[in-house]
């Protein structure tokens, strides 16, 4: 018998606006794989992420965790991931180590704050409000929420943008320790990244028609 994948995407179809972003769309991962969403503006790679996330519902097919579809237990589902958008969510009135600190809270990992903030080059700025921060900062600042816990699955929206070559280097070798651990990543990026062994999934083989998807303008 086939062993079950760790996470997996069965027939999925998403519709936005009236309009079928992708059709017949299946993947399947198993711990420390790495897959890249690859595809033209447009080809749904920001839809799927949140399909994956458990953001938007798919009109029609699955993702299971272990078999299992996380409609079944979204707070699970939830828990055992982090989802990196577009856009920063950076309160601008706190502070970088404060803006951290409340993730960590989520996660019921303060102790870990500090080394977030080191993974990212962000202990120098601990005490700079989010409002002062350069679009590179603010964005190092937003990833620094996966160092804090672990997490099963990473689904990250172009998470090098904004980044630096030397912040990209910390980002890889971030996802790097994820992979190690046994987690799992999918990620859309426009920009070459050092990941080492990846799967590809082509957006633009599952599209039924053009379509405007306004995730992916970022």
């Amino acid at each position: 018998m086939p062993e079950t994948p760790d996470f997996q995407g069965v027939a999925l179809n998403c519709i936005r606006g009236e309009r079928m972003v992708f059709a017949g769309l299946s993947f399947a991962m198993s711990a420390g794989d790495i897959l890249v969403l690859s595809g033209p503006n447009g080809s749904g790679k920001s839809s799927l992420l949140r399909v994956m996330a458990g953001l938007l519902r798919p009109a029609s097919g699955q993702i299971q965790r272990r078999g299992d579809d996380i409609r079944e237990d979204p707070d699970d589902h939830s828990a055992n991931l982090h989802y990196v958008g577009h856009r920063d969510a950076i309160k601008p009135a706190l502070s970088v180590a404060e803006n951290i600190g409340f993730w960590a809270g989520l996660r019921d990992c303060a102790d870990a704050v500090d080394a977030a903030m080191a993974a990212f080059n962000l202990t120098p700025l601990a005490d700079v409000p989010g409002r002062l921060l350069s679009s590179g900062q603010r964005r190092r600042a937003n990833l620094a929420r996966l160092a804090l816990a672990p997490g099963g699955l990473w689904l990250l929206d172009e998470p090098s943008v904004g980044l630096d070559a030397a912040s990209t280097t910390l980002l890889e070798t971030v996802i790097a320790s994820h992979r190690a651990m046994g987690g799992m990543t999918v990620l859309s990026t426009h920009t070459p990244l050092n990941l080492g062994e990846t799967q590809t999934l082509a957006l633009d083989d599952f599209t039924a028609h053009p379509v405007f998807d306004e995730g992916d303008l970022a």
